[in-house]
């Protein structure tokens, strides 16, 4: 038996509509998006009487998703810190390689954006930073340099 592929990254929203509009702007490809729920729904999560909406984006090319979840029912938790900094237990951050990093920053801070740190240089080989988004998700990006 060996592992197929990495299939998606789910993310947990109170605002489904600005979490895909920034993912779009990313550049990802909205793949679908609709109501979850019934008793298969709450056997796979281990969460009674559950209601929820699901946006599915894909990177153009087939390589990876993000899916990103609004709960109606049961009301979500927020965990603390809301902008927990990179050193905090747990999934940080998503990274995704670009073109162009200026222009994509650029382009999300019209959503929104900030970045966290710098926009810095590895040696010769990569441009990067890290952009907070909606809801304090975090996105790493790298340009590949040379």
């Amino acid at each position: 038996m060996t592992l197929q592929r990495m299939d998606n990254v789910l993310i947990v929203v109170e605002d489904l509509d600005a979490a895909i509009a920034f993912f779009v702007e990313l550049g990802m490809e909205l793949e679908g998006r609709g109501p979850i729920e019934g008793r298969w729904a709450e056997r796979v999560i281990g969460i009674d009487d559950v209601r929820q909406d699901v946006a599915m984006l894909g990177v153009p090319g087939g390589h990876g998703r993000i899916e990103l979840v609004t709960f109606h029912r049961p009301e979500a938790i927020r965990p603390e810190p809301k902008e927990a900094p990179a050193n905090t237990l747990g999934i940080r951050r998503v990274m995704f390689a670009v073109d162009d990093v200026e222009d994509v920053v650029a382009r999300l801070r019209a959503h929104g954006a900030e970045l966290v740190g710098e926009l810095v240089r590895y040696e010769d080989s990569y441009l990067l930073c890290y952009v907070r988004g909606p809801e304090g998700i975090v996105v790493g990006l790298a340009q590949q340099l040379g």
